[in-house]
C-alpha cells in the first residue's frame, strides 16, 4: 500500500501534513528495517501514526549519534533543548487549537502532534524520551539494572505505551500498560546486545557494569574483543547471561499481545517474534558480536512475516 492511501485512509488531507508524515515514512523505511515490516501489517490508516512516533524518535536519536558523532557534548545538549522547546511549541499548538497541522514546525514534529491529538497520547512520554536522550550526551555507562531502568523507562518503554492508543486495546489501556512497557524494555536491551560494539566506539556501555564484573568483564576487556576480534570465554558468559534476563522480559510482555485489537496483534507479534529472533542470532553466533552486528537472517524474516501477513488479513476481513 503506497503513502498517500494510507493518508487518504487515516483522514490526513492536509497538503503540509501529508509531507510531514510522508518524512516520517521515509525514515522508518531507510533505518527501522523491522519496525518498518511490522507497520506494514497494521491496517493502513493507522500505519502514519506509527510512522510519526518512530520519525521522532529517529529524529531524536541522530541529534545524540548520527549527526552528532564527533561534536562537542555541549553542542548534541544545546541542540536537544531546542529540540525540547519545538516539541512543547508543536504540541501546544496542535492540542490546543485541535486544528490539524496547527503547528508546522520541522515536519516530523508536526506529524508527531497531529498523532498526539488524534489518539490522545499522554505528552509526557515524548518528553520523557527526551530525558533519557540527554542523558546520552553526558552518561556513558551504567552500574546496575536499576540504574539502566531510568534511561530505558524514557527510550523504551515510553515507545510501547505510546503505541497502545494507536494499537487498541480489547481491556482497559491501563491494564495493558505494564505488557506494552516490557515489550519496549525487552527491544531496547536486545538493541544494547546487539549493538555493543558500535556502543563502545561511541564511548557507551549501557549493559550493567554489575551483570558483567560478575563474570569478569569490564569495559577495558570488551574493547580489547571489538579491537582484536578475538573471543574471550568471560564475555561469552556473561553475554549469555543478558540474553537469557532479556527472554525473561519478553515473556513477561507476551501476554500483552493479546490484549490488544485483533487488527494490531499480527503487527506485534512480528515485531516480537523478529526482535526476539536477534537473541536467537546472538546464540547462534556464540555470543562472539563485539566485531560485528548479527541480524536476523531475509529468509527467517519472510518466514515470520508472511504468517504475520495472513493472520493480518484475517483480521482486517472479519473486522
Amino acid at each position: 500500500m503506497t503513502a498517500p492511501a494510507e493518508l487518504d485512509a487515516a483522514g490526513i488531507t492536509d497538503p503540509a501534513l501529508r509531507a510531514a508524515y510522508t518524512t516520517c515514512r521515509e525514515l522508518n523505511a531507510r533505518h527501522g528495517r523491522t519496525y518498518f515490516l511490522a507497520t506494514r501489517l497494521l491496517p493502513r490508516e493507522r500505519r502514519p501514526a506509527v510512522h510519526a512516533l518512530y520519525g521522532f524518535a529517529r529524529y531524536a536519536d541522530e541529534i545524540v549519534d548520527d549527526l552528532g558523532d564527533g561534536r562537542p557534548v555541549v553542542e548534541k545538549a544545546a541542540r536537544l533543548d531546542a529540540l525540547a522547546l519545538e516539541l512543547d511549541r508543536a504540541l501546544d499548538g496542535a492540542l490546543d487549537r485541535a486544528v490539524p497541522g496547527g503547528a508546522m514546525g520541522h515536519p516530523v514534529l508536526a506529524a508527531l502532534a497531529d498523532t498526539a491529538r488524534r489518539y490522545d497520547i499522554d505528552t509526557r512520554y515524548f518528553r520523557d524520551f527526551l530525558v533519557s536522550m540527554r542523558m546520552d550526551t553526558t552518561v556513558t555507562d551504567y552500574a546496575t539494572f536499576e540504574d539502566l531502568a531510568v534511561y530505558v523507562h524514557g527510550s523504551a518503554a515510553v515507545i510501547g505505551l505510546q503505541m497502545l492508543p494507536v494499537l487498541g486495546t480489547t481491556v482497559p489501556r491501563a491494564d495493558a500498560e505494564p505488557a506494552a512497557a516490557a515489550l519496549g524494555e525487552a527491544f531496547q536491551i536486545t538493541n544494547f546486545l546487539r549493538d555493543v560494539g558500535e556502543d563502545l566506539d561511541r564511548g557507551r556501555v549501557y549493559l550493567p557494569a554489575a551483570e558483567l564484573a560478575a563474570f569478569g568483564v569490564d569495559r577495558q576487556l570488551l574493547t580489547w574483543c571489538r579491537r582484536t576480534r578475538r573471543p574471550d570465554p568471560r564475555v561469552r558468559r556473561a553475554l549469555a547471561h543478558l540474553v537469557a534476563h532479556t527472554r525473561a522480559i519478553y515473556r513477561r510482555a507476551a501476554p500483552g499481545v493479546g490484549m490488544l485489537e485483533p487488527a494490531s496483534r499480527a503487527c506485534v507479534s512480528c515485531a516480537f517474534a523478529l526482535y526476539r529472533g536477534i537473541l536467537d542470532e546472538i546464540e547462534a553466533a556464540d555470543h562472539h558480536v563485539l566485531h560485528r552486528r548479527v541480524t536476523v537472517p531475509a529468509r527467517r524474516r519472510a518466514a515470520v512475516a508472511l504468517p504475520c501477513l495472513a493472520r493480518a488479513i484475517v483480521a482486517r476481513t472479519r473486522g
